[in-house]
């Protein structure tokens, strides 16, 4: 009797199979979970390449936006320069900011 308790042990609770002896026990599954599992990779990676290039994008207009304001308030402190050099009596101050702003 203690033989067959003992080979009814195995059949009553099967011997469970490694991940090594799954995977060739069910090649076909195992690969398409990865292809899948790879798919979805590259699907989230593409996805915040998306958002990061939008971002981009808005950052870029955005400091084109600056620059455009930064060239405006230089020009202004320049014509104010030069309009003040201007009413000095010599000219010689409104030469001078001539020369540095490279205005001939």
């Amino acid at each position: 009797m203690a033989s067959s308790s003992s080979s009814a042990s195995p059949l009553q609770n099967p011997k469970k199979l490694g991940l090594v002896a799954n995977a060739l026990k069910r090649k076909d599954k195992f690969i398409q979970f990865f292809a899948m599992t790879g798919i979805l990779l590259l699907s989230v990676r593409s996805l915040g390449q998306k958002y990061r290039m939008h971002d981009l994008l808005e950052d870029t207009s955005a400091l084109k936006q600056e620059e455009e304001t930064l060239t405006n308030r230089i020009n202004n402190i320049k014509q104010a320069l030069l309009h003040e050099a201007s009413l000095e009596p010599t000219g010689i101050f409104a030469s001078r900011l001539r020369l540095l702003f490279g205005e001939d």
